[in-house]
């Protein structure tokens, strides 16, 4: 009897969830930065090997969705180390859950933005400076994440390569943008929060600008298909950020 309850508890285990499975693997630490300590969670033992590093920034309901999981599992099995980092706090994800109009929510984004840009230059830095991920840091954002990611990584030589998911620079960004890293731009066809038209746009202005510069677009793609777990849309954009990220990290 002992035997027969071992097999089913080990069973159990083997066909929990792909999600649950893999969120078991996430670790926890904290990172000093100048605006704070900054969350961020990893996948897996990330000390066993040296990979680059790529910092992934939430949309604006943060990394509650199961999806991420996926993501992160992805970016491992393409060698890469994932990092989700929590700049968004408890009290940013309260106040835009609670703003009374995108009005409200888009100047709590403008007052927030610099303290967020701070938070993921720090948390660059840091694995910037981790001898098993070799100097080599990228980013990927989503929808509200991709506006914090395109703001921090302007004129950044230290970050190798730049994915943005579903959103371009924030609402009245006025510095000015002479440089860029690699980027490659990941956008639902019928997203209405953020039209391709902004993608197409921003592709221009990363063509201009001399750097290499991608657009994948996913037909019939709403704004949040990138977190629409298991879908085949979703898998092929996260497969093709894989990609794209190990390409110019891994020179």
């Amino acid at each position: 009897m002992r035997l027969f309850n071992i097999i089913i508890a080990t069973l159990a285990i083997f066909f929990l969830p792909a999600g649950v499975n893999a969120q078991s693997y996430r670790q926890q630490f904290t990172v000093p930065t100048a605006s704070g300590g900054v969350l961020v969670e990893s996948f897996g033992d990330c000390a066993n090997a040296t990979r680059p590093a790529v910092l992934i920034l939430s949309g604006s309901k943060g990394f509650g969705a199961p999806v991420y999981d996926e993501i992160g599992q992805t970016f491992r099995a393409a060698g890469l180390n994932a990092y989700l980092v929590h700049v968004l706090s408890v009290a940013d994800l309260d106040a835009i859950t609670t703003a009374g109009s995108a009005r409200e929510r888009i100047a709590y984004y403008a007052q927030r933005l610099p303290s967020w840009i701070s938070a993921i230059q720090g948390v660059a830095d840091y694995l910037d400076g981790q001898p098993r991920h070799g100097g080599k840091v990228g980013v990927l954002g989503i929808s509200l994440g991709a506006q914090i990611a395109s703001a921090a990584s302007v004129g950044r030589g230290d970050v190798g390569a730049l994915v943005l998911v579903d959103g371009g620079f924030p609402s009245g960004y006025s510095q000015p943008v002479r440089s860029l890293p690699p980027l490659h731009l990941i956008w639902g066809s019928a997203d209405r929060i953020f039209p391709l038209s902004v993608g197409q746009e921003l592709h221009r202005t990363a063509q201009q600008l001399g750097g290499p510069v991608t657009l994948d677009v996913y037909k019939d793609g709403a704004h949040d298909f990138f977190l629409r777990s298991g879908t085949r849309n979703a898998s092929a954009a996260h497969q093709s950020a894989a990609d794209f990220l190990m390409q110019y990290l891994s020179r």
